[in-house]
């Protein structure tokens, strides 16, 4: 299993690569808002969808809200417990 920050780079390279924001991903602490920072529900899509081929996953229905994908720390913490579920 990866380590909390080893999942928080990959989130970001993944936020970098998906998320369109306005803002570089580095600027971003692990708690504002992505939406805020210029991501959109589509492009919240396309994180999870990479999220999910690169661990090889499926996220639970219940994580599919914005609220959940709205923070770096709040996808960390679906992903932490997804990959604890498989």
């Amino acid at each position: 299993m990866e380590s909390k920050s080893e999942l928080g780079e990959k989130i970001r390279a993944t936020l970098a690569e998906h998320a369109g924001l306005s803002v570089d991903i580095r600027c971003l602490s692990d708690d504002e808002d992505l939406f805020q920072a210029g991501m959109t529900s589509l492009a919240s899509v396309s994180v999870m969808l990479s999220l999910e081929g690169k661990f090889e996953i499926e996220f639970p229905d219940e994580y599919l809200k914005p609220s959940i994908f709205g923070t770096i720390n709040g996808i960390r913490s679906a992903l932490m417990d997804t990959l604890h579920r498989q």
